[in-house]
């Protein structure tokens, strides 16, 4: 009756915690965990095929296949699932509550107009092991008309309206959606597989929200969403953020809250390339400013004024680093 899908990449270090947080679940229906493992470099598919081992009726591995990227990954697995309901927890995140899914899949049978259900969570940081609440969600109510959500979805920028690893959703409203526009949910220029198919759910049904705090959410160390390669950074920045581009232009979704959105991810994008000091990356802003049609604002011209100059530019760079080493003293 339930999928859970855990994608999983070098993460040796926490994946058999992630496993073992689900394996803790007391649901009264009969559920599968799905794991993706991207093609990992390090030791994590084979404790992922000791798991399968020990839980054969249980966990599934799907097939070792060359590194696919997290959208093609993620899909590849929720095509191979068998549940009626998917949730899923990333190779690094770990849930700590073992009612999550049947308290969840509760609502969803209670609710057939819900098409997900999620909770709060809490950051983790890895390196002090301290936890730190997750911000108030504006969308509090136990029941949301999903429609309402969409902008907020579109625009979040520090964290999510909807954190996909503490969800449960209905697998066929999501297959709906994504046999009518495959591209929506494949595109890798995207660059994520989560923020789709929470704006997709939403547009098709009403959202349920538990104040429970069910998962502890990995930071503090290296991830896709987070880097300290300004490069990195950049890429992952402007493949979110074209993706939010193409919501708002698809479904018609247009306001001045919008508005300030882009020209707030410009700005983002402008300081990546300035503290990666890459010609190429402040090219490629300006050119977003055309494509998103976005309205470039006097810190981010300000920036692109210092940045047109090679000489500006390392002056600037070098004030900056003396700016951050006089406030750390």
């Amino acid at each position: 009756m339930i999928s859970v899908i855990v994608l999983t990449y070098n993460q040796e270090k926490t994946i058999a915690r992630t496993l073992d947080s689900i394996l803790m679940q007391k649901c009264r229906l009969p559920y599968e965990i799905v794991i993706g493992d991207d093609c990992s470099t390090d030791t994590t598919r084979t404790i992922c095929e000791e798991y399968q081992q020990r839980y054969p009726s249980i966990i599934r591995l799907m097939k070792k296949a060359p590194n696919k990227g997290v959208i093609d990954n993620y899909f590849d697995t929720l095509l191979e699932c068998k549940g009626t309901y998917i949730a899923d927890c990333a190779g690094d995140d770990f849930w700590t509550d073992g009612q999550k899914l049947e308290k969840e899949v509760c609502i969803l049978e209670s609710n057939p107009d819900v098409t997900l259900v999620h909770t709060n969570w809490m950051y983790f940081n890895e390196k002090t092991q301290e936890r730190t609440p997750c911000p108030d969600n504006p969308f509090g109510k136990p029941i949301t008309n999903g429609k309402d959500m969409l902008e907020a979805i579109i625009v979040q920028t520090t964290s999510p309206i909807i954190h996909l690893c503490t969800a449960l959703y209905r697998k066929e409203t999501l297959l709906k959606a994504y046999r009518e526009n495959t591209f929506l949910f494949r595109n890798k220029d995207f660059g994520c597989e989560d923020l789709q198919i929470c704006f997709t759910l939403a547009r098709m049904g009403k959202i349920a929200f538990m104040p429970d705090y069910t998962l502890n959410y990995s930071c503090g160390e290296e991830t896709v969403s987070y880097s300290n390669d300004s490069a990195k950074q950049f890429r992952f920045v402007k493949r979110v953020t074209d993706l939010s581009h193409y919501l708002s232009k698809e479904y018609n979704i247009h306001s001045n809250n919008i508005n300030r959105y882009f020209s707030q991810r410009l700005f983002a994008l402008s300081m990546h390339a300035f503290r990666g000091k890459d010609k190429a990356l402040r090219t490629e802003t300006i050119a977003c400013a055309r494509k998103w049609n976005a309205r470039i604002t006097p810190m981010t011209k300000a920036v692109l004024t210092v940045t047109s100059n090679k000489a500006t530019w390392s002056v600037a760079l070098w004030l900056r680093k003396l700016f951050v080493r006089i406030k750390a003293i």
